[in-house]
């Protein structure tokens, strides 16, 4: 024992010193596995009471469930037995209601055949007021055609100039019936043009040559007066020429031109002491205006316009009311078509009732005790007051009740 295996450092290790060691490690291990060994039993200890609780609660869970499984087998019996009730309640309503709307039914039917009715007559006066509106407007159509004559006279005629044309034109005449500067298929561009109802255009001249009525205005000497009234004469003639070569092109203006006078005072002294030019110019088709006769002449191609909107209106007034009237026979083709089917139904109806009545008179031969095989005279259908329907039978009711 006293051997030495070894030596470490300078100290020798002898045999019962390695003994002792060896033996100190083997007793240091055993404890090691002592104590994992315990852990481990410990572990299993807990583990085993935390899965008893777990089993425990499961228990405890399956035991409530069925207790509320029970509560609700009980609340679904006590559900059928009330829905059964209410479902007899139901059919007792049910029955009721159908005996109650079998009996308005027929005053229903009896009130809208009333109505109907009713709006068909108010429907004939509507078209009788509509047709004589239809004569008053042919009427009035007639009496404002004879406006177009107006324009063949020289007092409703006019010419503006330039800014007072255009001021009275925009004024008198809704946009797109007239147009400034306008150009024909000649080239030509008149100062303005009126587009009439078949849609060729009058022309308007405004410029009138006021520099020769300036010099006879301002004319000292006879001699002076007498020369500024001949150039106002060659002047106008000539103005008068070119307005009749520029504007007036057949098949596309009117047969009529307006030559502008820009002042009434100007116009009056033409008219009192050119007479002879006003004549030239109405038979060359130029109405020489001032302006009042333009404003009257713009009222008076106003009403034309307005005349032929109120024939265009009148036209679609006449397609509607034969859109009107199609409509109407087709609403009474539909109404005798509805009134076929209520006499249909009544007819089923008495039908289904008369066999209501044998069932019943065999009820009560069975009820009687009476076999016998003649069979009772057929009796009709009992009919409702103020209705087209037929009454249900008494015992019939009562079995819905």
């Amino acid at each position: 024992m006293s051997d030495i295996l070894f030596v470490i450092g300078d100290t020798p290790v002898r045999t019962g010193t390695a003994l002792i060691a060896f033996a100190a490690f083997a007793l240091l291990l055993l404890m090691a596995i002592a104590i994992i060994i315990a852990r481990g039993q410990r572990h299993s200890v807990l583990t085993a009471q935390s899965q008893s609780e777990h089993a425990n609660e499961l228990d405890a869970r399956l035991n409530e469930m069925l207790r509320i499984q029970a509560e609700a087998t009980g609340r679904v019996d006590a559900m059928g037995q009330a829905l059964a009730g209410r479902q007899a309640e139901l059919t007792r309503a049910v029955n009721d209601r159908l005996d109650s709307v079998t009996h308005r039914v027929g005053q229903s039917m009896e009130q809208s055949t009333r109505n109907t009715m009713d709006s068909l007559r108010a429907l004939h006066e509507r078209l009788g007021i509509i047709d004589n509106a239809h004569k008053n407007l042919t009427d009035l159509t007639t009496q404002v055609t004879t406006l177009r004559d107006v324009l063949a006279n020289k007092q409703s005629r006019g010419a503006f100039g330039q800014a007072r044309m255009e001021a009275i034109v925009q004024d008198g005449l809704p946009k797109g019936s007239y147009a400034f500067q306008h150009t024909l298929s000649t080239g030509k561009r008149p100062d303005c043009v009126v587009f009439l109802p078949d849609q060729r255009p009058l022309c308007i001249d405004a410029k009138f040559p006021l520099e020769a009525f300036t010099a006879l205005r301002d004319a000292r000497s006879d001699e002076e007066r007498k020369f500024a009234a001949q150039r106002l004469r060659q002047d106008v003639l000539k103005h008068v020429t070119d307005i009749a070569e520029k504007y007036l092109i057949a098949g596309e203006t009117q047969d009529n031109a307006l030559m502008f006078v820009p002042s009434e005072s100007v116009y009056a002294e033409i008219h009192d002491s050119f007479d002879d030019i006003v004549q030239k110019a109405y038979r060359a088709r130029v109405v020489l205006v001032s302006p009042s006769l333009l404003m009257l002449a713009i009222q008076v191609m106003q009403q034309i316009m307005k005349d032929a909107r109120m024939r265009d209106a009148a036209d679609q007034i006449r397609t509607e009311v034969m859109n009107m009237s199609d409509d109407l026979g087709r609403l009474r083709d539909r109404v005798l078509k509805l009134q076929n089917h209520f006499g249909q139904v009544n007819e089923d109806v008495r039908q289904i009732l008369i066999s209501a009545d044998k069932i019943e008179r065999r009820a009560d031969r069975i009820e009687e005790l009476d076999f016998s095989t003649a069979e009772p005279a057929q009796e009709p259908a009992r009919v409702v007051p103020g209705s087209d329907l037929f009454q249900v039978p008494r015992k019939l009711q009562q079995a819905g009740e």
